[in-house]
């Protein structure tokens, strides 16, 4: 049976995200930060989705329990795909969410095509390697100035025209419905009984076998 579920991110803002869309079910969450201190998992893909396992299997393996990790991005027609997978350290290793935007902003100073898409890969991994995964993608435009509080990253220059705004000025209840994330979070919600059936059988088969007491049925003891 799956009742713990570790979510491989110590990003508050991303946390709560996945808390919020798993909060009507019967499984216990706990994330990298209830643990101790780990080797951080190497994310050296090339694309979402190699990222995404890489944090998951690491994760699952160190823990010895299932998990789930994403790996996301922001991806600019403009810019050939960039940021991508560098989406948060798209300005530096040790960038901000500002530093981050600014550097976007500045690429695409008088760039006409300012469509964009953030782009979601969920992957859920038992400590052996086996993994399920899921996708998500919320299409948008980039704005050339930051507007809302809420949200993280590049939320508050990435416009979603259906609703007239910005990540940053949605609830957390309207984000949930259409971003990225939201997307591959429900998929998974909706199939939940199905990866609570394979995660089982894969923790049944994981498990080392009962001895066989008949091997040592001729040993000599004395």
């Amino acid at each position: 049976m799956l009742s713990i579920l570790v979510i491989a991110t110590t990003n508050k803002n991303k946390l709560r995200e996945f808390k919020e869309i798993f909060k009507d079910l019967d499984i216990e969450i706990k994330s990298l930060s209830d643990f101790g201190p780990l080797p951080p998992a190497i994310e050296d893909g090339v694309t979402f989705d190699e990222n995404a396992y890489k944090k998951a299997i690491h994760t699952a393996k160190v823990l010895g329990l299932p998990a789930i990790a994403d790996d996301s991005g922001l991806v600019v027609d403009a810019l050939d795909g960039a940021p991508g997978v560098y989406s948060a350290r798209y300005s530096g290793e040790n960038a901000t969410d500002d530093d981050n935007c600014t550097k976007l902003l500045e690429e695409l100073k008088n760039v006409d095509n300012r469509s964009a898409h953030f782009e979601c890969v969920l992957s859920i991994a038992v400590p052996s390697g086996p993994a399920l995964t899921y996708e998500g993608r919320c299409n948008g435009i980039i704005i050339d100035e930051r507007k809302g509080d809420n949200g993280f990253g590049y939320d508050p220059i990435f416009f979603f025209e259906e609703l007239g705004k910005t990540f940053a000025q949605l609830s957390m209840e309207e984000k949930n419905k259409i971003s990225h994330r939201g997307k591959a979070l429900n998929e998974v919600k909706n199939e939940l009984p199905m990866i609570k059936k394979w995660l089982a059988q894969r923790i049944l088969e994981e498990r080392p076998p009962h001895p066989d007491h008949d091997e040592f049925k001729n040993n000599d003891w004395s």
